[in-house]
């Protein structure tokens, strides 16, 4: 049986880059990326109804610049266009409470929480929202309308069929969708997946798109897995 590899790590470097990008010392790197998870969960919580494709994240001394990929921007920004002031304030708040609540629990940070404190008030987060130019062409959007219609009760062939109808209109040039779990509430649980067009995982310079999304129907819960192929990059990022 082959050995599976998440294709986004496997081509970072060649035609993916990291979705946080800065420079910390040794001992700050683990809470660092602790942090962005946490900065990330609360931005997919508050706007699940917003088709977030991907944060991305960028760090520079105590300036943290938050980039959010959406299919409906307009439901972040709000119709006052006050939106983002007010997630940017409550990231900011949300951000503080962790650090305070996190060295008081790591005995190793006790030494840290003094300077911290000092320069907590200097935390400064800036919120970037951009439109994504072809929404059924990213992997993520077509997950979440996997996700919507399952739980809908929607029969997952059907929902396929749907979800491979709009991803051909965006011209791509490939995509597979696997689904896990009680399909249409069987009571063995199985694996189906549906392919369309080519799906290169093993080719480095392939621009494959992925996204995994759970489910949560009356029957239990369903893993959804999608690919989308757009094509073969030309661009290095050695």
């Amino acid at each position: 049986m082959g050995q599976k590899i998440h294709p986004l790590g496997f081509r970072l470097g060649i035609t993916k880059k990291h979705q946080s990008q800065w420079f910390a010392k040794h001992n700050q790197y683990s809470n660092l990326v602790i942090e962005d998870h946490f900065l990330r969960k609360i931005v997919l919580n508050r706007f699940s109804d917003a088709g977030i494709s991907e944060i991305k994240i960028q760090r520079k001394l105590d300036q943290i610049l938050i980039e959010i990929c959406s299919a409906r921007p307009r439901s972040i920004i709000g119709r006052d266009r006050n939106g983002l002031e007010i997630l940017r304030k409550e990231l900011e708040q949300e951000l503080k409470k962790y650090r305070i609540q996190n060295l008081s629990i790591n005995s190793y940070l006790k030494l840290y929480k003094t300077e911290v404190e000092k320069t907590e008030q200097l935390v400064q987060i800036s919120i970037h929202v951009t439109k994504l130019a072809n929404q059924n062409a990213e992997a993520s959007f077509i997950a979440d309308f996997l996700v919507e219609q399952l739980e809908k009760r929607v029969a997952f062939r059907r929902a396929v069929k749907r979800a491979i109808e709009r991803a051909q209109k965006a011209r791509i040039k490939g995509i597979k969708i696997q689904i896990s779990g009680r399909l249409n509430g069987a009571e063995i649980a199985r694996t189906e997946w549906v392919r369309k067009g080519q799906v290169p995982l093993q080719t480095l310079r392939a621009d494959i798109d992925y996204s995994y999304q759970t489910a949560k129907t009356i029957y239990g819960l369903l893993g959804i897995k999608v690919w989308v192929f757009k094509g073969f990059s030309t661009k290095n990022f050695f």
